[in-house]
């Protein structure tokens, strides 16, 4: 008796102590938020953390806004609805995955990956599709075609004629390349092909691989140490591969014309700015992500080729056609392999969403069954599944209707995996089984099933065991509760909700206003001489700006480029503080370029009509909608901010 007082009081201690450390800092319907729960949010969210009442007060009024709409979502039943539920258990697998990994095995992965990163390999390959479920009849098909492909190229056929004739490769790229993959490295390929290729010496050609594809067979051609990464910016003149000779010929030929300009010493991100097709970078000066070795970004083989024959920052390569165009390319920096310590957290990421993830899982599995004492009872249960499968299994309609038993299968953490459960499996993955034999068959599918379940039962753990992924789960939870309420509420509802978007705008339209615009034909010339000729084509009506383009642009493409629209004068550099007339005004230079501007009407200063503003009009009704519904929620869902605690944060 006064064991289990002196128990209970140590329970009673203990919690008191966990209270003090982590008290509640607010609390909504009665709900309790603990301060750790803040902090964590409050911490993810500001990379330079101040604990001043100040900053903590403007946080807290987001946290208590955000909490507020997940309450709402709660009581609404959101997170009871069957589509937002499996999302969450999507992002709960994914997040699980870390959790549900041998960290020896993951380690010695990560650095044989990292190892891996500083050599590249260039293979070529012949591919055989297989599906991933493929009966053991097309399975041993397709192993034995491919072979014989391989016989043929040791008997002394060249590799890349085998893999283009009839009945090679079925890589769709093999016309084009030969089956030749170029270079890679770590994490470019799928890991069965990576691990070929590290292990295949140069020169010599792999035994059959199977993937998720099917079987290749590929020949290491070369291997170089790693390059780095280099960073680069581009200049892209479109161009398609299906485009006729003479748009190929006009492509290329600007592409020259712009080369000379960069080589010539004028300005790169000026250049890209106003020439390059590249609607994604040309505003940022034609800058690309990093890549190369241990990078997460691989270019075409062609532009990476060219980039990596840059010797100097700063050097600009002539135009390298790609299938999206002719690319000139400027050397920003570069930079050898990180080290292990810099590129760890990365690798450890990729390893855990790679197939080497398997590996990683079955030592795991083998570490959970001695912490969770397993035993093993198969050996009889089993029995009944080997008599009872036939060939409807096979065929996927299998069905264990003469099953009378549920005697347990194995016994992991005093839990019974029966053998309805795994009939149940048997069930579902009849098509899976790719052995022969009613015994092997179970062996194998007894084996995936008990690896399936003991991972699942680790899973259902993770809350209990570790507080961060708790915390995570959290936050996942309640974001994707309030994405969808926001989205029923408040975004959805400003653009389907016509009549009260027109009203509102009516009431605001004062902050809808144009400023004065031109309705104007644009002609920017690269130098006077060429503005004074378009000048003086177009005193003719009859002229258009395709004719005054033809001719103007005939001996280059960057001699003039042409624009139309109506432009609010103020917003528009070049049309700013110019006394413009209707018709054709006389040529002006601005920032280097000269300009003849054809207006069509001047356009006075007024409202603009709600298709002009709708973009920013529903932004404003989205805010109002908003704010409205907090306030209804601030009386629905009372909140109380302990402010003793919040302040406390930090000390």
């Amino acid at each position: 008796m006064i064991k289990n007082l002196l128990l209970v009081v140590g329970l009673l201690g203990s919690t008191a102590l966990f209270a003090q450390k982590n008290p509640v800092v607010m609390e909504i319907d009665g709900k309790p938020i603990t301060k750790s729960e803040f902090l964590q949010i409050y911490l993810k969210n500001n990379n330079n953390p101040k604990y001043d009442k100040a900053s903590l007060d403007e946080y807290m009024e987001l946290f208590r806004k955000f909490k507020l709409k997940v309450a709402e979502a709660e009581s609404l039943g959101y997170d009871t609805i069957p589509k937002l539920k499996m999302e969450l258990q999507g992002y709960r697998k994914t997040l699980s995955a870390p959790y549900l990994v041998d960290h020896e095995t993951n380690d010695a992965l990560v650095k044989e990956a990292y190892e891996r990163y500083k050599k590249e390999i260039r293979a070529s390959h012949i591919l055989i599709n297989l599906d991933p479920n493929a009966s053991p009849a097309d399975t041993l098909k397709a192993y034995n075609r491919v072979l014989a492909l391989k016989k043929r190229i040791e008997a002394g056929e060249d590799f890349a004629t085998v893999a283009k004739s009839a009945g090679g490769s079925e890589d769709p790229s093999v016309e084009v390349n030969g089956g030749d993959l170029g270079y890679f490295t770590a994490f470019q390929m799928v890991f069965p092909f990576e691990e070929a290729a590290y292990n295949t010496p140069v020169g010599k050609i792999s035994n059959p691989v199977r993937t998720r594809f099917g079987y290749h067979i590929l020949k290491v051609v070369d291997s170089r140490p790693a390059r780095g990464t280099v960073k680069t910016a581009h200049i892209m003149i479109a161009s398609r591969p299906d485009d006729s000779a003479e748009e190929i010929e006009a492509a290329e030929k600007k592409a020259n014309e712009i080369y000379q300009k960069a080589i010539a010493g004028e300005d790169f991100t000026k250049l890209a700015s106003d020439f390059s097709d590249d609607p994604g970078t040309n505003q940022k000066g034609g800058e690309l992500p990093v890549f190369g070795s241990g990078a997460p970004t691989r270019m075409i083989p062609v532009y990476e080729e060219a980039a990596f024959d840059l010797k100097n920052v700063g050097d600009i390569s002539v135009p390298v056609r790609t299938n999206f165009g002719f690319h000139i390319i400027k050397k920003l920096e570069s930079k050898d392999l990180a080290s292990f310590d810099e590129m760890k957290k990365d690798i450890q990421n990729k390893v855990n969403r790679d197939e080497r993830s398997k590996k990683t899982q079955n030592s795991f599995v083998v570490k959970l069954k001695k912490e969770y004492k397993y035993e093993d009872k198969s050996k009889k249960t089993a029995k009944w599944f080997v008599s009872n499968l036939d060939s409807s299994y096979l065929q996927g309609n299998w069905k264990a209707t003469k099953l009378t038993t549920d005697k347990p299968m194995f016994v992991l953490d005093g839990q019974a995996f029966t053998q309805k459960e795994f009939a149940s499996y048997l069930e579902k993955n009849a098509k899976s089984s790719k052995m022969s034999g009613y015994k092997n068959v179970v062996n194998e599918q007894f084996r995936n099933w008990e690896k399936a379940s003991i991972l699942e039962y680790e899973e259902s753990k993770l809350e209990s065991k570790y507080p961060e992924f708790k915390a995570l789960m959290q936050e996942y939870h309640d974001g994707i509760l309030l994405y969808e309420v926001m989205t029923d509420v408040v975004w959805n509802k400003a653009s389907r909700d016509t009549v009260g978007l027109e009203a509102f705008y009516k009431q605001n339209i004062g902050k809808y206003q144009w400023t004065k615009r031109v309705d104007a034909l644009v002609y920017e010339c690269l130098d006077q001489k060429i503005a004074d000729e378009v000048y003086k084509m177009i005193q003719k009506e009859t002229v258009t700006s395709k004719d005054v383009l033809e001719k103007i642009n005939k001996t280059s493409e960057l001699n003039l480029r042409v624009r139309t629209n109506k432009f609010e004068v103020s917003e528009t550099p070049f049309l700013k503080d110019r006394d413009l007339k209707i018709g054709v005004n006389k040529p002006y230079a601005f920032e280097g370029k000269f300009f003849v501007i054809k207006v069509s009407e001047m356009i006075p200063a007024g409202p603009k009509e709600l298709s002009d503003a709708k973009g920013i009009v529903t932004s404003d009704y989205q805010n109002k909608l908003e704010k409205d519904w907090l306030d209804e929620l601030k009386i629905k869902h009372p909140i109380v901010i302990h402010e003793d605690v919040l302040y406390g944060i930090g000390k």
